[in-house]
């Protein structure tokens, strides 16, 4: 079985943004010349998510209103007394989820109609990384 491991390394202007990871997945996949696995896309930092869904404008403005209901960056956290003010974003990570684990199929990620990897930043204007694990034959 090979095995395969890149990092992928974001730093937004914004505070949250919401970046479609979908080609440097792909282009990861193919460097690690696996035609039959898995790809595990996950965040390795605790306020940035990853996930999949559809790459359409209305619905990432749909989800900043979502989380902002669900946590308000401006409500009161415990987090926050510990001199941090980022306490929505450790939320807002949880909500959306750390990883995602694709099939690979002759190749090319096996998606579903619409379906795109996204990297999810909550507590953004600095560096942080994405790990990509490519396993299979």
């Amino acid at each position: 079985m090979k095995s395969y491991r890149e990092e992928l390394w974001f730093e937004t202007k914004t505070r949250r943004a919401y970046l479609n990871i979908t080609p440097l997945v792909e282009a990861a996949v193919k460097k690690s010349g696996v035609k039959e696995g898995l790809v595990l896309v996950n965040a390795m930092h605790i306020t940035a998510s990853v996930y999949i869904n559809d790459d359409e404008p209305g619905l990432l403005k749909d989800y900043d209103d979502f989380l902002d209901r669900m946590a308000p960056q401006q409500a009161t956290y415990r987090h926050n007394e510990t001199g941090e003010d980022n306490g929505d974003a450790h939320i807002k990570r949880q909500l959306m989820g750390r990883e995602v684990l694709v099939a690979i199929t002759a190749g090319r990620l096996d998606f579903g109609p619409w379906e795109q990897i996204f990297y999810g930043e909550f507590d953004g204007r600095r560096r942080k990384r994405v790990l990509v694990k490519v396993i299979g034959e």
